[in-house]
């Protein structure tokens, strides 16, 4: 029975009703032998047919998910990504596996050509990735890995051994993609937010020539339905974008796609604030990095935020304009633990207003905005639910207190990941299925979400106030 409250006012406990999650012990089983099958011995793929390779923000949340079963397969998770980590600092988008066909997935190594076009870049000779990032997760997720078992990470020397990594990885994007002068971190690719087909990239994509349609092949298409997967006009762009990146040696500046993404950045300051706490545990100060993620914090609001709307925008760094689209990744801030009260508010009043409907209209937050012309609830980030960044407006609803409606949205990604065999992503109103089953970081979350649920944790080590301890 849908017991679902209709809510037109901002909800408290007693008005958020929900249908109880499925019996933990159960879902816990299934999430399990999910990332067991997922499991490549030293990593886990997003899936086994659609993503066969190891992706970076993927591996970040599959990590916060495997710490509860497995500390030291977590652990590995982080250590092997940061190992295929370039000169320069940048963590890659993926590793590709060099047992997997190159015909499997496209774009496939011969596209990206890492070792050779991205040399100066100081690109790895022994290990194959793509040239462009993914959201900066991995200090957080390497902060609360090290939490679930700090013994073992300590006989380890887990956090001594990904620290430098991890610190390198920070002044990449703090020094090499602040396109626009602000201060925060530009992406210059749409497949670098993670976001990939969101209509907030419509307008800057709009500028790009698209590539031939016969000069790639989508490998994309074998595992999903066209209706749900980008068209071929903005896949042919995607690969124009990565083309040109490529063949300037990936080296960073202002092309003709730069986009400052408040999700990215918002991802950045949890991490910097997770990293100060790291270089804690390792008996160096975290003072620095704590004020740096205040700048952050500042420029984020100062740049990105729309009063009127309640939210935060992206803004296109070659025009210096707002990209007026109200996408999921506007409400991902919530994740701020310095964010001025009357700023969380207004996110929440967003968040359970027509736009996104959560608690009212919808049970999970849609990708894209309810109301929006571009709004499809099957189609790849243009409207459907995803569980992770579901799972970071939750986090980020605990860090500001806002306990009934994180309890509601941590049931509800809960119950649908059940029900839904832990899709990549769903229908935002029905919960039906959408992409790839079996989906790792759904599963991963999930298991996070649970531990969250039955322990009654709240996120603690996004504080900037606590030093040390758990926080997980």
């Amino acid at each position: 029975m849908d017991r679902t409250v209709q809510l037109t006012t901002r909800p408290t406990e007693r008005d958020i009703a929900y249908d109880p999650p499925p019996a933990a012990d159960t879902l816990q089983l299934r999430a399990g032998r999910v990332l067991e099958e997922n499991w490549t011995g030293s990593s886990t793929v997003p899936s086994r047919g659609l993503y066969p390779h190891q992706w970076s923000w993927d591996s970040a949340f599959i990590a916060i998910g495997l710490r509860h079963r497995s500390p030291l397969r977590a652990q590995t998770e982080l250590e092997t990504l940061l190992a295929a980590q370039w000169g320069d600092g940048r963590v890659p988008h993926i590793v590709f596996n060099p047992s997997v066909p190159l015909d499997a997935y496209f774009p496939s190594p011969d596209f990206w050509r890492s070792a050779t076009a991205g040399r100066g870049a100081g690109a790895p000779r022994t290990v194959q990735t793509s040239g462009i990032v993914q959201p900066p997760v991995h200090a957080l997720a390497a902060w609360l890995v090290h939490c679930a078992d700090p013994w073992l990470s300590r006989t380890r020397g887990f956090l001594a051994r990904v620290y430098p990594r991890l610190a390198a990885w920070h002044r990449y994007l703090l020094h090499r993609r602040d396109l626009g002068g602000g201060g925060l971190v530009s992406v210059v690719h749409p497949w670098e937010q993670g976001m990939d087909n969101s209509p907030c990239w419509d307008l800057p994509l709009s500028r790009i020539t698209p590539a031939p349609a016969r000069s790639f092949r989508r490998a994309d298409l074998d595992h999903g339905a066209a209706e749900d997967r980008p068209t071929d006009l903005d896949y042919g762009r995607y690969v124009r974008l990565a083309a040109d990146y490529r063949d300037r040696g990936y080296a960073d500046g202002p092309g003709d796609f730069a986009v400052e993404d408040p999700a990215f950045n918002a991802l950045l300051v949890a991490s910097e604030h997770a990293l100060a706490r790291i270089a804690h545990e390792l008996g160096a100060p975290g003072t620095a990095r704590h004020a740096r993620a205040e700048r952050l914090t500042h420029a984020l609001v100062e740049r990105l935020w729309d009063p009127a709307e309640g939210m935060f925008f992206c803004r296109d760094v070659r025009t210096g304009e707002p990209i007026r689209e109200r996408g999921v990744s506007g409400l991902v801030p919530l994740l701020l633990p310095t964010l001025p009260r009357e700023k969380v508010a207004a996110l929440v009043g967003t968040l359970t207003g027509p736009h996104f409907g959560l608690g009212a209209t919808t049970r999970l937050v849609p990708s894209y905005d309810l109301l929006g012309e571009a709004f499809d609830p099957h189609r790849y980030w243009r409207g459907p639910a995803w569980f992770n960044t579901a799972w970071l407006v939750e986090r980020g609803l605990r860090v500001h207190d806002e306990r009934a409606l994180a309890d509601a949205l941590a049931d509800a990604l809960i119950a649908t990941a059940g029900t839904s065999d832990f899709a990549e992503y769903v229908d935002p109103y029905t919960g039906e299925a959408c992409g790839a089953t079996g989906f790792s970081w759904t599963a991963a979350l999930t298991l996070d979400l649970l531990h969250t649920r039955s322990h009654n944790v709240r996120p603690a080590a996004d504080r900037p106030a606590v030093r040390g301890g758990d926080g997980g």
